[in-house]
């Protein structure tokens, strides 16, 4: 599967968090071409602050692959990872991190912060970004914009 296949299952898992009433990010964790994880937010159902994508998604790829060791994996995200999440991505030795949109107000892959660029960390994660890039804002959009 293609980038742009993946991003799609990872909009479908936003789309599943929109309809619980979560904030509207999709995650999928993946290991030579098999899946190992999926997951949308959970924060408000799980009343959990670290239940992002990401870290439900990585949480459930460990599991799966009997490590916590995700060497050689690629992490598709609907929108940029925060700060947590960034770390997250490099305890677990994440290899790839594909994301959709920028987080203007949390995003720690450019946005906001730059974490995969420390030249302290002893992992490096090779980040692609725009991937799907308008979907991935617009499901944001639209479920704030149901908010308000």
């Amino acid at each position: 599967m293609t980038d742009t296949e993946y991003m799609r299952l990872a909009l479908a898992e936003a789309q599943a968090a929109a309809e619980a009433g979560e904030v509207p990010v999709g995650a999928i964790v993946v290991h030579e071409g098999r899946i190992l994880a999926r997951a949308g937010n959970r924060t408000i159902s799980a009343c959990d602050p670290t239940a992002h994508a990401e870290t439900v998604a990585l949480r459930a790829a460990a599991q799966a692959a009997g490590n916590y060791r995700l060497l050689g994996s690629a992490l598709y995200v609907t929108t940029e990872p925060c700060a947590m999440c960034a770390g997250a991505m490099i305890q677990a030795r994440v290899a790839r991190l594909i994301y959709g949109c920028d987080d203007p107000k949390g995003g720690a892959a450019r946005s906001c912060f730059a974490v995969f660029d420390h030249p302290a960390l002893n992992h490096r994660v090779q980040v692609s970004r725009g991937v799907l890039a308008e979907e991935c804002a617009g499901i944001l959009q639209e479920f704030f914009a149901s908010k308000r």
